[in-house]
């Protein structure tokens, strides 16, 4: 396995388990700003917190008609700025997100993220950083 890092989408897609996220990002025109200098946070659902979601709803989100709420959501999971765990454990945050709103952060034991849990820490991207969550964070409309 090569150790050459990849920007945050190319990341996520290499993985396999972000077959759900890299679609949605895709659909919402995201990849280009993933892709960008950054850095940024992204808290990432993988496929099986997406499958969570009531039945129809990834497919609902991804519409053409429905672009500005698939956007409102998938920039609730990322940050600006580059946070590892180590900078934030045992710490209670609030930090905001690049739509503006406030995610509820509790590393005081393990991390959580909205009641998310954080099931994978620190994938160092070139661009940032990749936190995968159990759970799609859906931001108050």
């Amino acid at each position: 396995m090569s150790n050459t890092l990849h920007d945050i989408v190319d990341t996520a897609v290499a993985a396999g388990t972000f077959n759900t996220l890299v679609a949605a990002v895709t659909a919402a025109d995201l990849g280009a700003t993933l892709k960008g200098e950054g850095p940024f946070t992204v808290f990432a659902p993988n496929d099986d917190a997406f499958a969570k979601l009531p039945a129809g709803t990834v497919e609902d989100l991804v519409k053409p008609e429905n672009k500005a709420k698939l956007t409102a959501i998938l920039t609730y999971h990322v940050m600006a700025g580059k946070v590892m765990a180590a900078d934030i454990a045992g710490k209670k945050l609030e930090p905001a997100t690049v739509n503006g709103q406030a995610l509820h952060v509790d590393a005081t034991s393990g991390v959580t993220v909205n009641g998310a849990t954080v099931v994978a820490a620190d994938v160092d991207c070139t661009n940032g950083v990749i936190h995968v969550i159990d759970a799609v964070l859906m931001p108050t409309e």
